[in-house]
């Protein structure tokens, strides 16, 4: 909260135009100190607060007397007009003044008079769109009437600007040149108020409605919508087609449910050496009602392994009749395996189904019978669901589990700290499972110990399992090794999960135990027998039987995104990286037998983010049905999938050009719906046709909030039929609040905003929640904005502009109209010959290779706003709707030639082809320029200046800058490049085709990826984020020229001056760049002779100084932190080291030089350490 404390010189000499409340301890002594001090209030919805004394008449009185005084200059104020003067004022002007003196609208009351309507007419002007090179006024032209034996009389003709509806207007004949021209003024004023320049108020209209600010807060602090920071709780959508209410119990058992069976084909292409990539089970889903064609001809790119692509499709295997009771063991079969592959504890028999989204899992033959039902493994699903080790008293026992760190000191030995004890303890067993969370935790720490689970043997069991010399002893059975190979068992000293590879005969709890790769000191335990006993306490009983060759049992993953870094270069080193697999070996008496087989769970864990897939493609093809128009739903798919979610497809690429095509469109529209209409009002008009808050508001009409995916898959989080995720057995049981905010009556959250403090984490990813939620995510309404504009480019791309079209309408974006019924028609102009002499239309045609049919849009489109009116309009509405045109033309050409390119470098390739300063070079380029008709002296120097650098750049063979060249080009040149391709698309009857058929080649060369220039401050930027250095800018001003420094690190390393700060900017990273790529060349120079590298020397690192230690037996290094400075966004941190050597003692302290990062800073201490070091041992 900003408090302000003020004496009463507040009351007229402060204006803060954003104060919510005003406080008056001290009454006004004066009514006007009052009203004064009222105004301090001024924004709406602000308080005014008076402190008045207790029983004080006085001050009672007062302020009754302000309040009536206030109310009746209120109303004096909206009740008086000008009449009363011009009625005082008859002597002076004449008898014989025109009746309709005044001008009132009759549905706001507002009133314009002759005495007023002149300065309207000025401000009207200075409202008008122009630069600094023209100033646009009204002229006045009298004219005198003689009357024989009368008094002269006077009629004046007003001049307008040539950008306003209409440049010339004829006023009544009046006895004083005062009262003409105040005549005319306010005949022009009724004029503009009929035809829409003017509002209601009598105001220039700026646009339909008021304008938007560029802002992401209102003034209240919350996210506007439209922006990023505007974020909602909206319901996990889910399509209609997996409805069914079969999935719920309670029928007759001889029922049956009619449903439709999918097998799941998973392909590897590909080769790997690790076989459980190929032994995985097989999978069946069963949905309630039959598939879209589309959803089958789906392949889902599965990233399982690094050297193996692994493709999921869904084959129709046909429909099956399934009763009741085989239902339930589909439904019993599916709740065990999906609490297995997502960690949550459910039981089956307590299990809620929801009819809104129904399908199940079973497991499949390799082998067709032709009969669907009996390709069910219905052998398995019994075994599985009959089993008595799911209700093992021992797999529900819940140990105390204890986490904590470790580190190694010197000599090898571990020191254990920081336990904390898990409070309710955790279940490993073969029922329940650990959550995601806790799983979570135990990974971030390196020493979990367990207790509770640890079986207690007799010296019965000891002399059953002597006898049996062909069965191992687990720890709550028996098994023969072939029944325990190719099985999950859980470890009950850790409660992890392992596969068992196999069982070597050679390796006994006996053996000794490895010592760890890279480690020299002595060895920490003896045996495997004595590492089980000095970690985990446990005696093993059976030291001479094999111990279980296992690898771990991972999580559940999100298989949609890609995880591996694929480098053509290293793919050799790469594939043998992948095959290296980490083994553990673990004494059999110590491990449960799981009841799943690890096939059948490892092609489980493939099922959810195959759903995800399956799910996702529904929703889009149920949009696609409601859209009603033949797009594939594959891309409406991708146009409903955010960069966010991380997988191989998302909308960018898309939406960039859906956001062109809408801006042209829009643009099209309003030019000739509104001939009327300035540049500057018809750009407020698109701005709010087209922005983020009105298409947020179009897609939350249509419900398109259900069907976004914008979070990254997380299994832990996905909700499967009758297996909720963990988090929600911990709502409450009032199901009318979701995380403390309002649930309407169907079901969807309230419009609630939240605020950017709501969030512990303001960078957490799109779609996530603080508190885990299955069924509501958080969504942007930029999200849901740039979803709109990538259906639109989706459909323009595989139907077209009349597909495109058709989904605006669909959307409520109506734009599609006939151009016959608006008010624009195009016809020829009628200008003077003399005007058309001043430009030569044959060079000019000649130089565009087109002819015109009516040379006055031509002419138009060459002329500036600072040339005296002719006639002519300047050519601000033209650059309006060719700045549209030229921008859907190049988008489309740069999205269909680079199909490949991602959507961040098509971006940056769109940005260097269309922008003002690369069409200003082309226009030079083709001398467009000589051409142009204005009258301003500065423009036509400043065009000189910028032709002569333009003529430099050329002269380079095989330059272009594509608009980051060193000389700022006067916007002008650009915009008549613009008004052209306006020109044209009128010329020839809005055909675009013909546009981009002149400007295909006036752009050529279009810039290419390979061309692409970066922007200087960009790539400075980049440079000094990717290696973690301080980047700051100093700009100053001396009279007419900026100054610019940059520094690095504190250090300046270069410098700019330039008239225009922005290329000061420019041209001052550019010298920097040019700084340190010298330097670094320098350095990798002198690290190439062996010499000391400014950042530590690659080979000279702490790494390399602890390895030393290690083979000497020295204790490891010690640094110390010797000064840490600067300011926050460019901190330097210094680090001193020295080492304890064995025969010679401490060595002297070696300080390192200031680095960016603490990492850095040992760095360069280690490496002035190793340097003394090799001095003295050499």
């Amino acid at each position: 909260m900003n408090l302000l404390v003020a004496t009463s010189v507040a009351e007229e000499g402060l204006d803060i135009r954003q104060c919510n409340v005003v406080i008056r301890f001290d009454l006004a002594k004066t009514i006007l100190a009052y009203i004064q001090s009222r105004g301090r209030a001024r924004k709406p919805g602000s308080d005014y607060i008076l402190m008045v004394e207790r029983d004080n008449l006085s001050h009672e009185a007062f302020l009754r007397n302000a309040r009536n005084s206030e109310e009746t200059l209120r109303k004096e104020a909206i009740e008086r007009t000008d009449i009363s003067h011009l009625k005082g004022a008859s002597k002076l002007i004449s008898g014989e003044a025109p009746t309709d003196s005044v001008y009132q609208v009759e549905s706001t009351g507002a009133v314009v008079s002759l005495n007023s309507a002149v300065g309207l007419i000025h401000f009207y002007c200075s409202q008008l769109p122009s630069d600094r090179y023209s100033i646009l006024r009204p002229e006045f032209i009298m004219k005198r009437h003689e009357k024989p034996g009368g008094p002269t009389e006077y009629s004046c003709r007003l001049q307008l600007p040539c950008n306003a509806p209409f440049e010339k207007l004829e006023g009544p004949v009046c006895s004083s040149m005062r009262l003409a021209q105040q005549a005319v003024c306010l005949d022009a004023c009724k004029k503009l108020h009929q035809m829409g320049a003017f509002t209601d108020m009598l105001l220039p209209d700026k646009g339909s409605g008021a304008e938007l600010e560029k802002v992401e807060q209102d003034d209240e602090g919350d996210p506007i919508p439209g922006t990023s920071r505007h974020r909602e709780f909206y319901p996990e959508g889910v399509a209609d087609i997996l409805k069914g209410e079969w999935i719920l119990s309670g029928k007759d058992s001889c029922d049956s449910s009619h449903l439709y069976m999918y097998a799941i084909k998973c392909v590897n292409i590909g080769t790997s050496k690790d076989p459980f990539l190929t032994d995985v089970s097989e999978f069946a889903i069963l949905f309630g009602n039959e598939l879209d064609a589309e959803v089958l001809s789906m392949s889902m790119d599965l990233f399982i392994a690094r050297t193996v692509e692994t493709k999921a499709t869904l084959v129709f295997r046909g429909p099956i009749e399934v009763t009741e009771s085989q239902l339930a063991s589909l439904k019993s079969f599916h709740v065990r395996m999906m609490s297995i592959v997502l960690d949550v504890d459910v039981e089956p028999s307590t299990t809620p189904w929801d009819p809104a989204k129904a399908y199940l899992f079973a497991p499949v033959t390799g082998d067709e019978s032709g009969d669907p039902i009996k390709d069910i493994n219905w052998d398995l699903i019994k075994k599985i669901t009959k089993t008595d080790v799911w209700s093992n008293p021992l797999q529900k026992a819940r140990p105390d589990v204890y986490l904590g760190t470790s580190e190694r000191a010197l000599g090898g030995d571990r020191r254990e700290y920081g336990f904390a004890k898990l409070r309710h303890g955790m279940a490993f067993g073969l029922k329940s499972h650990p959550t995601y969370g806790v799983r979570g935790a135990i990974a971030n720490f390196d020493v979990v110990k367990a207790s509770g689970l640890v079986p207690h043997r007799s010296s019965l069991d000891l002399v059953e399992v002597d006898s049996s010399k062909d069965k191992i002893m687990m720890a709550d059975c028996c098994l023969r090794p072939e029944d325990i190979v190719g099985r999950i068992v859980t470890a009950a000293h850790s409660g992890k999960r392992f596969y068992v590879d196999c069982i070597p005969n050679d390796m006994t709890a006996e053996n000794s135990f490895p010592r760890k790769e890279g480690y020299l000191g002595p060895l920490e335990y003896s045996s495997y027998a004595a590492y089980y006993k000095q970690k985990y306490g446990v005696d093993l009983v059976y030291k001479k039987q094999p111990l279980l060759r296992g690898r771990g049992v991972s999580y559940c993953k999100n298989l949609l995104s890609p995880r591996f870094e694929h480098s053509e270069e290293h793919e050799g080193e790469l594939e043998e990286a992948t095959d290296k697999t980490y083994y553990v070996f673990l004494p059999p008496e110590l491990c449960f037998l799981h009841p799943l087989p690890g096939s059948l769970v490892r092609g489980a864990q493939r099922l959810p983010s195959i759903m995800r897939r399956v799910e996702s493609m529904l929703l889009a093809v149920q949009l696609k049905d409601m859209i009603g128009y033949p797009v594939p739903a594959l891309k409406i798919l991708e146009a409903l999938t955010a960069a966010s979610c991380q997988e191989t497809f998302c909308y960018e690429r898309a939406e960039l050009l859906g956001d062109a095509y809408l801006k042209w469109v829009v643009s099209r529209y309003l030019f000739l719906k509104y001939p009327q209409k300035h540049e500057g009002q018809l750009t407020r008009m698109r701005q709010q046709l087209v922005s983020n808050m009105v298409l947020y508001q179009y897609a939350l009409n249509k419900g398109l909030q259900s069907y976004i995916q914008a979070d990254r898959f997380s299994p832990s989080r996905w909700a499967a039929p009758g297996v909720l995720p963990v988090y929600d057995e911990d709502i409450n049981e009032d199901e009318s609040s979701i995380f403390g905010h309002e649930i309407t009556e169907n079901g969807t959250v309230a419009a609630k905003t939240l605020a950017a403090d709501e969030f512990e984490d303001e960078e957490a990813e799109e779609g996530e929640l603080d508190t885990d939620s299955g069924s509501y995510r958080v969504l942007s309404s930029k999200t849901m904005a740039d979803v709109v504009e990538a259906l639109i480019g989706v459909y323009y791309v595989d139907g077209g502009k009349y597909a495109a079209n058709h989904f605006m309408k669909w959307i409520g974006v109506e734009v599609d109209f006939d151009f016959k019924e608006t008010e624009y028609s195009i016809r020829p102009y009628s200008i003077p010959e003399n005007v058309l002499r001043s430009v030569d239309f044959d060079k000019l045609q000649g130089a565009l290779n087109i002819s015109f049919n009516d040379k006055g849009l031509l002419l138009e489109a060459m002329t500036h706003a600072s040339r005296p009116s002719s006639g002519v309009s300047c050519y601000q509405r033209l650059e309006f709707v060719g700045d549209a045109v030229l921008d859907h033309l190049i988008t489309r050409h740069l999205f269909f030639t680079y199909t490949d390119l991602p959507p961040g470098r098509l971006t940056d390739l769109r940005a260097a082809a269309v922008n003002n300063e690369n069409f200003a070079r082309v226009a030079v380029k083709h001398g467009l320029h000589l051409h142009l008709r204005h009258g301003s002296s500065a423009l036509e120097k400043q065009i000189r200046d910028f032709v002569s650098e333009v003529k430099n750049e050329l002269s380079k063979p095989g330059f272009n800058s594509f608009g980051l060249g060193d000389c700022k080009a006067p916007k002008v040149l650009g915009d008549i490049f613009e008004s052209i391709a306006g020109a044209i698309f009128l010329d020839s009857g809005c055909d675009t085709a013909v546009v981009w058929k002149v400007f295909q080649p006036l752009l050529h060369p279009m810039v290419t990826p390979e061309t692409l220039p970066m922007h200087p401050v960009r790539e400075l930027q980049e440079r000094c984020q990717q290696q973690a250095q301080g980047l700051e800018y100093k700009a100053s001003r001396s009279g007419n020229i900026a100054t610019v420094e940059v520094y690095v690190d504190g250090i300046q390393v270069g410098m700019a001056q330039n008239p225009q700060k922005k290329m000061a900017q420019k041209l001052a990273a550019r010298n920097a760049l040019v700084v340190l790529k010298e330097r670094e060349e320098a350095e990798a120079k002198k690290a190439e002779d062996g010499k000391k590298k400014k950042n530590g020397n690659p080979s000279y690192t702490r790494q390399t100084l602890n390895d030393i230690c290690l083979r000497r037996n020295w204790p490891m290094p010690l640094y110390r932190s010797v000064h840490e400075g600067g300011p926050a966004h460019a901190k330097r941190f210094t680090y001193g080291v020295r080492v304890n050597t064995s025969d010679k003692g401490w060595t002297d302290e070696c300080i390192g030089e200031p680095m960016p990062s603490v990492k850095k800073a040992k760095d360069s201490a280690a490496s002035l350490l190793l340097e003394l070091l090799n001095r003295w041992y050499s």
